[in-house]
This record gives C-alpha cells, structure tokens and sequence, in this order.
C-alpha cells in the first residue's frame, strides 16, 4: 500500500516530474484523449465521493490534457449508477465510474446486477482508503469496549450505520461473533444521520466510514477500528479490531476507486494505458495532496491503488457480503 505524506512527496519531487512532463506527451503522441471524459458518480453531489473526485481530477487533468465531466446518479445504494454507466455509456475509455468499492460492492454480495455482470467492468484506480470505526455520543453511558460488550450480552443493542451494506456493518457483525454481543443495526441513510444518532441517543452507538468521524469532532467517541488506526488521536487513538479480539478480519474500508468497462480496456489498450499511466503520475504530484486537504479529505487516507488492489479488495468484499448477507437483508 502506498500512502503519501508531505516528506514522501519531498523525497520524490524530482521523479515526480519526470513523469508529469512525459505523461501529456504520451496522451498528445497517441491522439487520446481528443474530448472531455465522463465520470458517473453514483451518489449525490457533495458528499465524499464527490469531493475526493473533485480533488483527484483537479490534478489528473493536468497530466492528461483533458477535462472531466461529472454526472451524479445517486439511488439505491450506488446501483443506480453502476446501471447506467454499464446500459448507457459507450465503452470507448471516454466514460468512467467513481465509486465507493466497499459499500458498492457488498451491493452486488446482496443481489447481483440485472442487466450486466461483475465482470464487465472492473476498478483500476484506488484514490483512498478509509477504514470503519466503531463510536459512541461524547455523553453516551457506553464509554468503552467492554461497556458496549457487556451491555450485548444483557440486551440487544441498536446501532447506527449509514446503509446495511457497508463494511462497516460487517466489522459490526464480526464482532457480535466474537464477543456474543446482540446488535441490531439501523440504516440511517448517510454519514451525518449516523454520527447524528449516535451524539443524540436515538441508536446506542453507530458504526461508520471514520473520516466522516473525524469531521464530528469532540461530539463522538471512537472505540474501535475495523482496519488500521492511521490517524492516532483523530480517531481517539481506538485500536484496531483485530489487535483487541485477534481476528484477522480484512480492512472494512470505504474505498473510492475509478472503474472502466472491461470492453474499453479489452478494445482500447492503449487508450486504458494512459489512463493508468496519468492516474499514477497523480499521485506522483504534491499538488494533489494538497487539493485533497483542501476540499477536506484526511492526508492519511490518501492511498494509491492498481488494478491488483482493487482487485484484491473487490474479492473479499463479495466474499465477506455472501458470508454475512443473512444478515445484511435489509440491504
């Protein structure tokens, strides 16, 4: 995994400009891209997808010498987008999708895709990676792991999360498996409405995607981390799930990654070349650090990823989503 701080950015300056220059001049040499490019984006304008995209293309368009047109198709947790980005969009490396692999995927774990498959398309560009967490309200009377276990053993207890199908509800069930604490979880549409149950009371504790944690601030405390604790103190220095209960459960991240047809990169190779070769050099750019703390992304959760990566991820999360779909029905 590649993360970028400012000192790797220091340390890589001089490589990093090698390949900006030559990035434009391989795309200008092959005659692509001669037009914008599209982006489904398959939730609602504003929210995380949307800023972590607004920020990579800020930069990656430098390196490509073409500009990105953004369509927002939010619905029943992102299928809608991935419905019309697969029946309306040519597969011509002129469309892409931004989406959220973990939350997505699990989608496709619950009730496969209509009217194309898995396999039709694929994600080849990692932009961050952002794990689960477990919190609390600052004023709740669960103040520790232990209080939330043995409160699950007296009772089942409610906890929020944003849609049933997310990695970290999964990092919820796995838990009550561990520790035979009872949770009920709530899908109480999006991140504000998860965070905000929690600080009021209406759930006993919420799980959630944790940058959006972060942002609560003082108002919620963080317990528990379904992945690695890379922000320390941002997160309330919480361990991570497997150190505490010694599972080896994969990250539970919210991951937003680009995505081709299958067909696009089969037909035009050349063309999927310089998307991916553009795509790296954006990484390999200080400026796209500093567009994403600007638009309010966490600089730790910056996180190149390839084809393999999102590969990898993609897996798990179909087979943890039909391992844990008898409980994930209301997704």
């Amino acid at each position: 995994m590649t993360r970028l701080d400012r000192r790797a950015f220091l340390r890589t300056t001089a490589a990093a400009g090698a390949v900006t220059l030559a990035a434009p001049g391989i795309a200008r040499a092959a005659g692509y891209p001669e037009r914008n490019i599209n982006v489904i984006i398959p939730t609602r304008e504003g929210g995380g997808a949307d800023r972590n995209f607004r920020a990579f293309a800020e930069v990656w368009k430098t390196k490509l010498g073409t500009d990105f047109e953004p369509g927002f198709f939010p619905g029943a947790s992102g299928r809608v987008g991935y419905e019309v980005y697969m029946g309306k969009n040519e597969p011509d490396a002129y469309s892409l999708i931004f989406g959220n692999m973990g939350p997505e995927v699990l989608n496709w774990a619950m009730q496969a895709p209509e009217s194309f498959s898995v396999e039709d398309y694929f994600y080849f560009g990692r932009v961050d990676v952002d794990p689960g967490c477990l919190f609390v309200g600052a004023e709740s009377k669960l103040q520790t792991m232990d209080d939330i276990v043995a409160a699950g053993k007296e009772r089942v207890l409610n906890v929020g999360t944003s849609r049933m199908a997310h990695p970290a509800s999964i990092g919820l069930l796995a838990l009550g498996e561990v520790t035979g604490a009872q949770f009920n979880l709530i899908p109480l549409s999006g991140g504000k409405n998860t965070v905000a149950g929690a600080v009021t009371g209406e759930v006993d504790f919420s799980v959630l995607t944790s940058g959006t944690v972060i942002a609560a601030g003082d108002a919620v405390k963080t317990l528990l981390v379904f992945g690695e604790n890379r922000v320390g103190d941002g997160l309330d220095n919480a361990p991570s799930m497997n150190e505490v209960y010694g599972t080896d459960l994969p990250e539970m991240l919210s991951s937003r990654a680009f995505a081709i047809h299958k067909k696009a990169a089969d037909d035009y190779p050349d063309r999927f070349q310089i998307l991916q070769d553009s795509f790296k050099a954006t990484f390999e750019d200080p400026a796209l650090l500093d567009a994403y703390v600007e638009l309010g992304g966490t600089p730790e959760y910056l996180s190149y990823g390839g084809v393999e990566e999102c590969a990898a991820f993609m897996q798990a999360m179909l087979e943890l989503g039909a391992k844990y779909k008898p409980l994930l029905t209301g997704a």
